[in-house]
């Protein structure tokens, strides 16, 4: 009876493994589809007849479904990420930086004007901020429907004049959808993206139709600076060294809570980290949004999507969404 249990269990595990692998075939197999589709075939054929052969009573078939998997172990365990991929005209250029006395010079900031989600006026631009007039950090919260899903953004501002936005993102191929499963098995790479604010907030208000909300945070001026040198020197560390993009583990927000945590901020772990439409409940939580509201005023005010469609070509697009925003129109400033 042990031992009958014991082979189950082993079974079992044979046909999780199975299963992954079937998934993990179909989104990182780097074959033209019908071509996937024939080794999906091959690979889900082959395990089934293993799996009867073994309920049949030839334990050597188990060995053998041991063996695919290792197979397929050792494959997946050599996969390495890469910046060399024709890779989608938003995701061309991955964010760098340097410091030069005193101002930040950004060689790639992405300033498209989107007509749809496939075409824009393409543009990247060269970008300076000096760092003396940093006193703004914004989180950006950008949701399209999914319960608890949502993508996080970081803006900073340069004494309510300029802006740039960091953005974590999956860097796509050239006509490649994003999907979420497929972000469980090594499918993209992750980028790090600096852009405009009517660029990244824009592409998700008047293009996407997203909900998108904006919550200053509450900073002193040196955890502002050491957030953003964080962003500039994990960004050029993406830049020399590709990773890849995980779903859950490495994503817009968890590179966020790495980067705070780095810079001394005693942030603990929470599952709104995991469910990131719920973010800004943990940032509240933790005292870092702004203060003298309650977290249901401070998202009801932060909601700018409307605002940002109706400032879509007004030169003065980032000050006319914060319009409302605890933080920006009275005058307590951080």
């Amino acid at each position: 009876m042990s031992q009958a249990l014991f082979i189950g269990g082993l079974q079992a595990l044979c046909l999780i493994a199975m299963a992954w692998g079937a998934a993990a075939l179909w989104y990182r197999l780097l074959l033209p589809q019908p071509w996937r589709k024939a080794v999906l075939v091959g690979w889900l054929l082959l395990a089934l007849l293993l799996v009867v052969l073994n309920l049949q009573g030839m334990r050597l078939a188990l060995l053998g479904q041991a063996l695919l998997v290792a197979g397929l172990l050792i494959w997946w365990f050599r996969l390495r990420p890469t910046h060399d991929r024709p890779w989608a005209d938003d995701v061309v250029h991955l964010a760098t930086g340097e410091v030069r006395q005193g101002e930040l010079i950004l060689p790639h900031v992405r300033n498209f004007r989107w007509h749809t989600r496939d075409d824009a006026d393409v543009a990247w631009e060269k970008r300076r901020y000096e760092l003396a007039k940093l006193d703004s950090v914004d989180l950006i919260v950008s949701s399209w429907g999914r319960p608890g899903v949502a993508h996080v953004m970081v803006s900073f501002g340069f004494e309510g004049a300029d802006f740039v936005v960091f953005s974590v993102e999956v860097r796509r191929l050239s006509g490649e959808r994003f999907s979420e499963i497929g972000g469980f098995f090594r499918q993209y790479e992750i980028a790090i993206i600096a852009a405009d604010e009517r660029d990244a907030v824009g592409l998700r208000t008047h293009v996407r139709g997203e909900r998108v909300s904006l919550f200053r945070l509450r900073m002193p001026r040196s955890a502002m600076r050491s957030l953003l040198l964080a962003y500039v020197e994990e960004a050029n560390d993406l830049a020399a060294s590709p990773r890849f993009y995980n779903t859950l583990t490495a994503n817009c927000t968890t590179l966020i809570f790495a980067m705070a945590r780095g810079i001394g901020a005693r942030l603990p772990f929470d599952y709104r980290l995991l469910v990131t439409g719920r973010l800004p409940g943990y940032v509240y939580k933790v005292g870092g949004l702004w203060p003298g509201f309650s977290l249901p005023e401070l998202m009801r005010r932060g909601r700018v999507d409307e605002r940002a469609r109706q400032a879509e070509r007004d030169l003065h697009f980032s000050q006319r969404i914060r319009h409302d925003v605890p933080g920006w129109d009275d005058d307590r400033r951080a």
